[in-house]
């Protein structure tokens, strides 16, 4: 269940922007207890490519901002700025973060950055997302982008988390694209066919149960889904989650052969190196 909340439910915010790099929440939505997302105004002049990242924050009691990077959630041609965010109770900026409503000012330093961008990988066949919670944020910016399906014929999105609840932000994206009337056009009906969803859990049962790392190791993602290995020549691959995660995946990467890359050095994977986690 979840709880949406639009400027138009929300009492006014007259208030003028004070503080600098200000823009006004638009919507929230709350995914679970521990999981909300939130739209904002995008500046004027903010160009960024689709799995790019962000500063966003809240000013601090001292008066310092407090600040902390966050993938952009929405692609490049969206008119607002979407966001996905974990709540930490003692947590320095999601602690209030989460409590944010329509109208209220956030702090966003429009200098996008990150090595999750297509320019960072070599031409393949098939593109892979691999990610933990709200690790899921950045690949859900590249999904909506039609640059995606012009580079690969088929996106593959794997995001694994310990509930079935946790999940719910990914599925309904997914759904919704494969039924969004602008990719339909541009690819056609079978467009749905390219773009491939495997949820799991860790925790709770699922239809879909394990880590990313062991489902990619075993062969089970590839039965499952009726594709072939992992190869070099063909797929290329992303990884945004937890420190120990990015590591786990990268080596799984590597045991198939393919290389890390960057946006000044394309290859055959990326790994995301800013990632909101525990402590935020």
């Amino acid at each position: 269940m979840t709880l949406d909340l639009t400027v138009a439910d929300a009492a006014p915010n007259t208030t003028k922007k004070t503080i600098p790099d200000a823009q006004t929440v638009t919507s929230v939505t709350h995914w679970t207890d521990k999981l909300f997302s939130f739209r904002v105004t995008r500046p004027a002049s903010l160009r960024f490519r689709s799995g790019e990242f962000v500063m966003i924050g809240l000013p601090g009691e001292n008066g310092k901002p407090i600040l902390r990077a966050y993938s952009i959630a929405s692609p490049n041609w969206d008119d607002e700025l979407e966001f996905y965010s974990i709540k930490v109770q003692d947590g320095p900026l999601t602690s209030r973060l989460q409590h944010i409503q329509p109208g209220d000012q956030i702090i966003l330093r429009p200098k996008p950055v990150g090595t999750l961008v297509l320019d960072a990988l070599l031409p393949g066949k098939r593109l892979w997302f691999l990610a933990t919670g709200t690790g899921v944020a950045p690949f859900a910016s590249l999904m909506r982008d039609p640059e995606t399906y012009e580079r690969y014929e088929q996106v593959v999105m794997m995001h694994t988390c310990r509930n079935a609840d946790e999940l719910t932000y990914g599925r309904e994206l997914v759904e919704n694209l494969k039924h969004d009337p602008l990719l339909g056009e541009l690819y056609g009906e079978d467009f749905a066919k390219r773009l491939l969803y495997y949820p799991t859990t860790t925790r709770e049962q699922s239809p879909f149960m394990g880590r990313i790392t062991d489902n990619l190791t075993s062969g089970k993602v590839f039965e499952d889904l009726g594709l072939p290995p992992i190869s070099p020549e063909t797929d290329r691959a992303m990884i945004c989650g937890s420190l120990a995660f990015n590591v786990d995946v990268k080596a799984v990467l590597e045991g198939f052969g393919l290389r890390e890359g960057a946006n000044s050095d394309p290859k055959e994977f990326v790994v995301e190196k800013a990632f909101v986690g525990d402590g935020v």
